[in-house]
Order: C-alpha cells, then structure tokens, then sequence
C-alpha cells in the first residue's frame, strides 16, 4: 500500500508554524524548512567571505554554493550550467529577454497571454521597442484556460517565441506544457513557461516538457528570496553576455547574471533537496532512487494530499451562492493545484481578508501581478479577487476551517 503523507513529520520542519496561524498566502511566498535556514545559518557562521580562494572558508564557500546550484538543477532534471539562480523571476526574465534579442528582426511574433503573472509579460511585450510583433494568447473566460486551438490561431512563420504559465497563480488549472510546447516547436517558435505557481506542487522535469526556458521562483519552493532560470545549453550558449567583458561566451550561465549569485542563499538552496530528503526517507526507506525519482515520489504524496484539500475547498467555493469562483472545479490532482480564487459581486475583495484576521488565517486579496487576468474579469476597481491558496503542510482541518471562516463572513 502506498504511503500517506505524513503532516505531523510535515510540519515539524516549519517553524514559522508553531504560532498558531493558519497560512494559506503561499502562493505569494511559502514557509521554509529547518534544512534551509540552517545551511543560510551555517553559510554566515563560517563562510561569509569571499568564496573560491585557497583558504578553508573560502574554498567551503565556494564548495556550498555549488552545491546549492546543483540540489537545483538536479530537482527539475537539468545541468547545473543549465540553470541561472536570479533575484527573482521578473529580474530573471528581463535579463533573457535582453540576452535574446540579438535573435528578433522587426517583425518577428513574440506571443504572451493575459493569464501569465506580469514577470512573464512585461519584459516581452518591450520587445516591441526593437520592432517585434506582441501577440495576445487569450485565456478562455469560462475556463480560465489557455487552449491549444488559441495558440494555433495566432502561430505563423514568423513566431518565434511563446511565452506561457505552466499554472497561473490566480487561476491554480494546470496547463499540458508538452502538449503545448509540441505545438510552438512544431511551428518553429521557443517557448519560455512560468512555473512559478506549480513548482511547489508538483514534481519538475524540464527535459520530459521539452521546454527551453522554464522559470520558478526558489522562494515559493521552500526556499530563500531567489529565484531560478533554466536555459537548454545551446541557447544559452547562443544568448548575448551581460556580465563583464571578460566573463567567456561558454561560461553559462554567469555570463547571463550580471553580479553573480547571492552567495549565501544560494548555499542555502542545498536545503531544498536536503528537506525532500528527509521527507523520501520518512515515506521511503532504505530507497535507493536518485534525487529526481525522491522528488517524483514525494510529491506524488504531496499531490494525494492536495486533491484532498482542493475537494474540501472547491466543494465550499464552487456552490456557495454568494461566490464566483475562478477555474475549474475539479478538484482531480491531474487538473488543478489548491490556489483559489473568488469574488463576492458587490463587495470590495480587501474586506474579506481582514475578516478573517481574528480566525488567525492568513489570506489575501488584490491582483496578484497578475493585472491582465485581474482587468479580463473586470475586478480591479473591487479590490481584485480574494485568493487562498494551500500547500502540503497546510492540513485538511485547516482547510475546513477555511471554509467555516469564510461561510461566516460571506
């Protein structure tokens, strides 16, 4: 028989839930485990100098940031010169869209959604400075879904980008990036997707999705404020340097990240794999898998998990009278992560939050970054949508307790 995610073993790893509040804001950004923040403290206690000299410390240094960039890599399947660890996405995505626009000759097609968090927008949409066409890949209003039958309708010769989300962060429907990718490549276009809402999720493989550039923020991953690129090797090869003249063509993906990395939270990110780890070994022991196949099993507990808080949800949300929920209402775990959105016509979406303020549930409301979607659904001027959103160490009681909250306050 299968093992059962286990929460009490879950939630000792989190600290920041001993005070008593229920946290369903992390989509914004979640909690981290005692693995991370010891590597953080272990990096400032010891190496906080200059990585990469002889010395101990440096040499440690230097030791634990790569570290960090492979537990990275090796999560989603890829090269650790494969991946570029960044501030945030939206930086992350201003820096490639610079690197590649050497590639784009007036009037060349870059397609973006009005679905996708702006971090996969707005950097691309300026592309139309140096003549590039900006196409708009409009998700289905009943839906909330980006179809395939939309992309193909707006893919011609000249498309050479599409720019896509993987799950939006105010929508929680999981798109078929394969499918999809299959379907830009076919055309002769890249695709660059945003993950930053499904990562936490779902176990990654950027080489089964075929992508070539996939973007997730490390701080919704139980991580740190940092956030990851990865680049099939040949076009970051390709891609114009932005660092120092003399940082080498071949020298990816530095040459991309003017700066460099932050060196003690990304030594930190060891912490990532080191908390999966512990979490196989609970569920799994004596295995002897690498790391993608640990990640594959655990969060393949974390996705059961996850169908059982979307159903207690979706289940309140879908029929209450009063609410418009946006995406779909399935609560099948192939379908859609427990992000979920919601209006209440006639009432200003900031109300509802601060509602539940004495239940000590954090949620949120507003647009999310996501001002496109927010505009299409015309919600801005109310507030935008109210938004919880739920992760594994999230437990079905709270989940109920969500619903009881917002049944009151409705």
């Amino acid at each position: 028989m299968a093992p059962t995610l286990d929460l009490e073993f879950v939630r000792a790893h989190f600290p920041a839930l001993a005070d008593g509040w229920t946290i369903m804001e992390n989509a914004g950004g979640t909690l981290v485990p005692t693995q991370v923040i010891d590597w953080l403290d272990g990096y400032l206690r010891r190496n906080q100098v200059q990585p990469g000299a002889a010395f101990p410390a440096s040499a440690e240094a230097e030791t634990k940031i790569h570290e960090g960039q492979r537990a990275i890599a090796a999560l989603i399947g890829a090269d650790r010169s494969e991946v570029m660890i960044g501030p945030s996405t939206t930086m992350n995505v201003f820096l490639l869209s610079h690197a590649i626009r050497p590639w784009l000759k007036p009037g060349d097609e870059v397609i973006v959604t009005n679905l996708d968090h702006e971090a996969n927008n707005g950097a691309w949409r300026r592309l139309a400075e140096i003549g590039a066409t900006i196409k708009e890949w409009r998700f289905d209003p009943d839906t909330c879904e980006l179809a395939a039958e939309g992309l193909r309708a707006l893919l011609t010769e000249r498309t050479r980008l599409v720019c896509f989300t993987q799950c939006s962060n105010v929508v929680g429907v999981i798109h078929d990036v394969a499918a999809l990718t299959r379907v830009a490549h076919d055309a002769g276009a890249l695709v660059c997707v945003d993950a930053v809402a499904y990562a936490p999720h779902r176990a990654l493989d950027v080489k089964a999705l075929d992508v070539d550039f996939y973007l997730f923020s490390l701080y919704k991953l139980y991580g740190p404020h940092l956030a990851a690129l990865y680049g099939k090797r040949e076009l970051f090869q390709k891609a114009r340097a932005l660092n120092h003249f003399f940082i080498g063509e071949n020298d990816i993906p530095l040459k991309l990240n003017p700066g460099g990395v932050n060196h003690e939270l990304t030594a930190s990110l060891a912490g990532i794999g080191g908390y999966i780890d512990a979490l196989h070994e609970r569920h799994f022991p004596r295995s002897n898998a690498d790391r993608r196949d640990r990640a594959r099993q655990v969060f393949g507990l974390v996705a059961d998990h996850e169908q059982a808080l979307n159903a207690v949800v979706l289940d309140f949300l879908a029929n209450h009278p009063k609410v418009r929920l946006n995406g779909s209402r399935d609560p099948s775990k192939a379908t859609r992560v427990p992000t979920f959105t919601f209006t209440v016509p006639g009432r200003d979406a900031t109300e509802i939050p601060q509602a539940l303020l004495n239940d000590r549930i954090g949620i949120r409301a507003g647009d999310f970054y996501a001002r496109r979607a927010i505009d299409a659904w015309g919600v801005g001027g109310r507030g935008g949508v109210v938004r919880a959103s739920l992760v594994h160490y999230n437990t079905v009681e709270e989940a109920h307790r969500l619903v009881a909250a917002l049944d009151r306050v409705l």
